[in-house]
């Protein structure tokens, strides 16, 4: 004979799908509605998003919680996961787009030689840039050749994440 769950048990599951249905609510709308969800839920998560009142987004957390039991989470978590694995690339990306402007607006083309040779083909435009950067007259025109070399590298990076 199978005993059903403990009193306990039950809730720690429904307070874990509750949690997952709250980080629905972090997401954009072109993420939830990659995700193929129940209307109901949609709009459960979007009502959330506009409630500044804590007791009014508590209930409406707990009403997600509700929905989400009729759901399998493992499809759900396994998105949010890509989602969050997503993020940190992008983060990643911006962080070494930065440090190679540093490094390239500090140590001038020997550092684009160095980032050249780490992309695996010259941009000119961007050695237009640096070369902007290294002849500027004033420092406004060196930050906006900072800002157009950053914009060139992450831009570079980028694509170099997706292939």
């Amino acid at each position: 004979m199978k005993s059903k769950p403990s009193k306990s048990a039950r809730k720690r599951d429904y307070l874990a799908l509750q949690s997952l249905g709250e980080r629905l609510i972090e997401l954009t709308p072109e993420q939830l509605e990659s995700m193929a969800l129940d209307e109901r839920l949609v709009d459960a998560v979007s009502a959330a998003r506009s409630m500044r009142s804590h007791g009014a987004l508590r209930r409406q957390k707990q009403l997600i919680g509700k929905l989400m039991r009729d759901k399998d989470p493992e499809p759900i978590s396994a998105a949010l996961h890509a989602f969050g694995q997503q993020d940190r690339v992008e983060k990643q990306t911006f962080r070494e787009a930065e440090a190679w402007r540093d490094r390239i607006a500090t140590g001038g083309r020997e550092q684009l030689s160095a980032y050249f040779k780490r992309l695996g083909h010259r941009n000119e435009d961007l050695a237009n840039d640096v070369s902007a950067l290294l002849s500027a007259p004033h420092e406004q025109a060196r930050r906006e050749a900072k800002r157009r070399i950053f914009r060139r590298i992450h831009r570079d990076l980028s694509q170099k994440v997706q292939t």
